[in-house]
């Protein structure tokens, strides 16, 4: 995998070239090694020699390629990395065989179960972990039996060694060849983990544009849509009203382009003050009798709130006043604000509510819903007959998350 598909700014690039050197350039190493100097000694015949050079070039380029193809993975959580070339796993185990063979048809114990070691480590690395560790368990007890036969045949004595050093042979090589491998299968999870925090940083905060942004668009339409059709009823019998009232439309249209601007800005707070106000001259304008329950008084119990508690129960507020204009035909609407017990209590409640209220299906309250709970909070909702009720509470003195 070239270098330049990993994000350098997390060190992958150098970690796989560490990696890659410790483990696919270890492997080729020791095998010209171990193999290369028994091929070159003089008391081995020519065609020996020869089948033995052959395969051991062979198992080489296989492991290189077996090694650097599994590096080139990046397994999800399930830790699977998928299937090797099938044709390079062939080519090595023969390989592995014929220099398995050769060294044992001439006695040397210690030497036969190097390659059949390593192609074993090899395949056990595209495998996931119980089919990994039935593989090397086999293996290493299955790694007596050869060296160990031909020991006990020949009666030379060295039956231990031929018997134990395979083994241990076997489980070395697996230790250290799946060392490094995990740690690069770990990195790569983690930098996945990363990339996916990343995105989802990237979502939530467009959630949180998308919230912002309807809190203020949906609140400001619908005021300017009702006031513009007041101000279309009042056109003939009192213009003066009417004008008062396209003025009033004006400063909204103002206030609501100001708005979207500070959110584009990311400074935007809404304040429970300044919608319980707003709330009042809305609901008033359409003909609704709202009635203000304030205890303590707004004056002095909100400015007591911390910022960000005032600023969700504003948002609140403000959602509550569109879903009574946008949703009902509402003839009165209470407001009741109250700190107890810790926690500031908002309860917003109408009568004519519509029968399937559209605001339960809307994003609003549901989003409006997962702030609060986020901030420690809880926002309800109740619909009862022609009655809508919306309560939300947060902690007083303590910033929202």
């Amino acid at each position: 995998m070239p270098d330049g598909s990993i994000d350098h700014g997390t060190g992958l690039a150098s970690f796989r070239r560490y990696t890659w050197w410790a483990v696919p350039g270890t492997t080729a190493c020791l095998l010209i090694l171990f193999v290369g100097h028994w091929i070159l000694d003089a008391d081995l015949p020519v065609w020996a020699r020869g089948l033995g050079a052959a395969a051991l070039a062979v198992e080489v380029v296989s492991s290189v390629v077996l090694l650097s193809r599994r590096l080139a993975l990046l397994p999800a959580a399930d830790a699977r990395p998928g299937r090797p070339p099938a044709g390079r796993l062939i080519a090595g185990g023969a390989a592995a065989i014929v220099l398995a063979v050769l060294p044992l048809a001439l006695r040397d114990h210690g030497l036969w179960a190097v390659a059949p070691a390593m192609m074993v480590a090899i395949t056990a690395t595209y495998l996931p972990p119980h089919r990994r560790r039935l593989l090397i368990a086999g293996a290493v007890l299955l790694a007596p039996l050869p060296g160990g036969l031909v020991s006990l045949v020949d009666g030379d004595g060295d039956l231990l060694y031929a018997a134990l050093f395979p083994a241990g042979l076997v489980a070395f090589t697996a230790w250290t060849l799946l060392g490094p491998l995990w740690a690069w299968d770990t990195a790569g999870r983690l930098n996945e983990a990363r990339r996916l925090s990343a995105e989802l940083a990237v979502k939530d905060e467009r959630l949180r544009f998308a919230a912002d942004l309807h809190d203020i668009q949906g609140h400001h339409l619908q005021v300017i849509a009702l006031k513009s059709e007041l101000a279309a009823r009042l056109a003939e019998i009192d213009p003066a009203r009417a004008a008062a009232e396209m003025k009033e439309v004006q400063r909204l249209s103002t206030d609501a382009l100001r708005d979207t601007r500070a959110v584009v800005q990311g400074y935007r707070r809404t304040t429970l003050d300044d919608e319980i106000a707003n709330a009042t001259r809305v609901l008033a304008s359409a003909d609704i009798d709202a009635r203000m329950t304030l205890e303590p008084a707004a004056g002095s119990g909100t400015t007591g709130l911390a910022t960000a508690t005032r600023h969700l129960l504003g948002l609140v507020m403000r959602e509550a006043t569109t879903n009574v204009l946008r949703h009902s035909r509402a003839r009165h609407a209470n407001v009741d604000y109250r700190v107890a017990g810790g926690f500031a209590r908002l309860r917003v409640s109408n009568d004519g509510a519509d029968e399937r209220p559209a605001a339960i299906a809307g994003t609003g309250l549901h989003t409006l819903t997962e702030r609060l709970r986020a901030a420690g909070g809880e926002l309800t909702w109740e619909h009862d007959g022609d009655r809508f009720v919306v309560v939300a509470s947060l902690p007083a003195n303590t910033e929202a998350r």
